[in-house]
């Protein structure tokens, strides 16, 4: 039986009290250090899964160093099934859980900048409605926070795995200090946008998400980098993140391509990168589109960064305490 064959046969109800678990503290004090609390910030739309949506968010509110505070926004009407399972988690986690509802559909970044004004903590970390952070995740971005004050912004490797066979498909690996951020910066996201961490205050300070309908991460992190922020990425994968077999295609259509050219030459005309770090990345991406679908598929998975190899040789590889397949 599939996923969806095991989610249709109980209701959305029982759906969610069968796949409830209890909230695991941890101290806020390790060592010397004292974690600083945080606010978890998701949106989420119509054309999201029920399923995947509870699997984030209990992702989150079972960390080892659990949020204060949780803010949902609802970006536009959702589905009944989505609203359920919104509610449900609110119902059950009345302190921390907040629904914020915008009664239109208005892009990531204008959903994400309501959701940064209704966080209460300082420090914010972001989640999309269809990944799964490891039970540490929080924890760890917390402790790079108080072990190093001077950061704005934090992230990680990131996992990638298939939706439907949960084998690991590679691993997207960025740089881990600052100047070599800054570098990678100027032509690619040094930041896997499901893994980042920030402080609200600098987020405001710059403005927040811009309204860029597509790479609007990317843009936010080079304007913050641009504005003196300073960064670090943990070498660890922290956020575990759905791919599917359309993933290719949908690297290589006209939507993407005109968002992954707009978003660079925003950054250019801004002043944060030359000519060459706008065109080169441009090109390439402009070969994606024209080069026939099988070589953007070979492009695609042939540079995952690390288990790629790994993963050929154990096709069957999962990652323990990871994404679990539902008993049949």
């Amino acid at each position: 039986m599939t996923k969806k064959e095991q989610y249709d046969k109980i209701s959305i109800y029982e759906y969610v009290r069968r796949q409830r678990k209890a909230v695991r503290l941890v101290a806020k004090q390790i060592g010397k250090y004292t974690l600083p609390r945080y606010s978890v910030l998701m949106s989420v739309y119509d054309k999201e899964l029920p399923e995947n949506l509870n699997e984030s968010l209990e992702s989150m509110l079972m960390q080892s160093y659990p949020p204060s505070d949780l803010v949902l926004v609802c970006d536009g009407k959702l589905t009944n099934e989505l609203n359920i399972i919104a509610k449900s988690f609110q119902d059950e986690y009345k302190k921390i859980f907040r629904l914020v509802r915008i009664d239109e559909n208005v892009g990531v970044g204008k959903a994400v900048n309501k959701g940064i004004e209704a966080c209460r903590c300082e420090y914010i970390v972001r989640m999309d409605s269809d990944d799964i952070s490891v039970p540490d995740r929080c924890m760890k971005e917390m402790l790079l926070f108080a072990v190093k004050p001077e950061l704005d912004i934090v992230g990680s490797y990131v996992e990638e795995f298939d939706d439907d066979t949960d084998e690991v498909l590679g691993v997207r690996e960025v740089p881990i200090l600052h100047d070599d951020i800054v570098r990678y910066s100027k032509r690619r996201n040094p930041f896997n946008r499901q893994s980042l961490a920030f402080r609200k205050s600098k987020a405001i300070e710059i403005g927040g998400y811009s309204d860029l309908k597509l790479c609007e991460d990317y843009e936010f992190a080079a304007r913050m980098l641009s504005e003196g922020a300073k960064g670090q990425n943990i070498p660890e994968v922290l956020v575990r993140y759905r791919v599917d077999h359309r993933t290719p295609e949908v690297r290589k259509s006209w939507r993407l391509t005109k968002g992954f050219i707009k978003v660079r030459w925003v950054i250019f005309t801004s002043g944060y990168t030359g000519f060459r770090d706008f065109f080169v990345p441009c090109a390439l991406q402009m070969g994606l589109f024209i080069l026939p679908q099988k070589f953007t598929r070979w492009v695609y998975f042939k540079f995952l960064r690390e288990t790629e190899q790994s993963s050929k040789k154990d096709p069957k590889k999962k990652r323990d305490g990871g994404r679990k397949k539902r008993e049949k």
